[in-house]
């Protein structure tokens, strides 16, 4: 239903300026997504910044990262800034929502997105997306959380997943790199989606992966 959806999208589009969010998402890439916002309300709340890393060929790469300030349409309290450190002044800095996703999706494309319950992201973007598309991210999604529980079921069938953001890293032996700011966040989305799919892999010379053993994913910070 979703590819019916992208191949009726690309008629209406044609070559207009959303084109690029409906191209076949290129294979083995990624883009690790996180937003920090003045709560946890898609209806209420506000983003305060938007950081995305494009994720390929096993390595994170922060050199092509997107990374926005937005200013916020109303003030937030400190419970808000002691969560994401984000000052009203420092917001008020930012640009425009509309501008910031509008640079988001000319960048995005059609690659395939992926965060950390990813679906209150794309909530809080969602309407911004509408407004200016004309319809919602048509993107493939892939998410750290449900990839995690699946892996974790494997493991143990029984056992209600562990799905705490430190510690699937810490399971997966990744840092967790400025943990509520967007960037890091996203930054270190990526370094676990890498180690998941790194620890599926059998290991050269027959001898299975041991328990706690994790290959060390990368990133790039080439040209910065």
């Amino acid at each position: 239903m979703r590819a019916l959806r992208r191949w009726w999208r690309r008629r209406q589009v044609g070559d207009g300026e959303w084109a690029g969010l409906l191209r076949p998402a290129p294979p083995g890439e990624w883009v690790s997504l996180d937003l920090e916002t003045t709560g946890l309300d898609p209806k209420q709340d506000h983003i305060l910044s938007l950081a995305a890393v494009p994720v390929r060929d096993g390595r994170v790469l922060t050199s092509e990262r997107f990374e926005r300030r937005i200013r916020a349409d109303r003030a937030f309290g400190i419970e808000s800034i002691r969560h994401h450190r984000i000052t009203p002044e420092e917001a008020a800095e930012g640009i425009a929502v509309t501008a910031a996703v509008r640079e988001f999706l000319h960048w995005l494309g059609g690659r395939t997105l992926l965060g950390y319950h990813l679906g209150f992201d794309l909530a809080m973007l969602s309407p911004h997306v509408r407004a200016l598309a004309g319809f919602g991210l048509p993107n493939p999604r892939v998410d750290l959380a449900d990839a995690f529980a699946a892996r974790a079921r494997r493991a143990q069938p029984d056992a209600p997943p562990n799905l705490d953001f430190q510690h699937i890293a810490d399971s997966l032996g990744v840092p967790v790199l400025g943990r509520h700011s967007a960037l890091g966040d996203a930054v270190t989305v990526g370094l676990c989606w890498l180690a998941l799919q790194a620890a599926r892999k059998p290991v050269p010379g027959g001898r299975g992966r041991q328990r706690g053993e994790h290959p060390l994913p990368a990133y790039s910070t080439k040209g910065e």
